[in-house]
């Protein structure tokens, strides 16, 4: 059964949480791959602008929205920003880094504006924001605000309520509040009991009936 935190009772609206495992390592060193209706390329500032129904794919990262602008730093790092179509919101996902054997997990969100930043490997998702997390392909944890900051190296999430985001950001929660929906944490099936053995009984000793009482060679 889940714990049901709705809404925090935090007047400052600001939450943190660590959800136990990163995002896919290997995405980082992935190629940027962009499809949209147009695109308008600036070689000297290396920037550039998509527009109309773009998706965004890094490795197992997928952004998509109505307009894309993408630049690159002097050292091949690569930024983004995803913007949603008015009344709209932009969409993220991302496959995170599991333990062998155990469950695939994915985190993806929802705002009217998301920015990712190459260098740092976070993303900000900036106006009634929503992330959730699946694990199994079933829904585990969620969590809404005006802002919500993911950071995939430390795998610590912030969320802002409306009190504490910058002026004029969007909550789409009741009263500005952090929403939360957190599952417990699955703990390790406990190993069967091992069964005892069973004792060996003792021998049991017989008289000889090959050789006679006190008989002597």
């Amino acid at each position: 059964m889940r714990t049901r935190l709705l809404p925090l009772l935090l007047l400052c609206a600001l939450a943190c949480a660590s959800w136990g495992a990163r995002a896919e390592k290997a995405d980082r060193n992935k190629p940027m791959n962009i499809e949209a209706d147009s695109l308008r390329h600036d070689e000297l500032q290396q920037t550039s602008v998509f527009t109309g129904r773009v998706v965004l794919t890094k490795g197992t990262m997928v952004l998509r929205g109505a307009r894309v602008d993408v630049r690159q730093d002097p050292e091949g790092f690569q930024y983004g920003v995803v913007t949603a179509e008015p009344g709209k919101r932009a969409f993220f996902r991302q496959k995170r880094d599991t333990v062998a054997g155990a469950p695939d997990e994915f985190v993806e969100g929802e705002a009217q504006t998301i920015e990712y930043d190459g260098r740092a490997d976070t993303v900000k998702l900036i106006g009634r924001a929503e992330m959730r997390r699946y694990r199994g392909g079933a829904l585990s944890d969620e969590m809404a605000g005006a802002v919500i900051f993911y950071n995939s190296v430390t795998d610590v999430l912030t969320v802002d309520g409306q009190r504490t985001a910058p002026a004029g950001t969007p909550s789409g929660t009741p009263g500005g509040r952090v929403r939360a929906v957190l599952a417990p944490k699955e703990s390790a099936p406990a190993a069967p009991a091992a069964t005892p053995t069973p004792a060996t009984p003792a021998p049991t000793l017989r008289p000889s009936t090959d050789m006679k009482s006190g008989a002597s060679k």
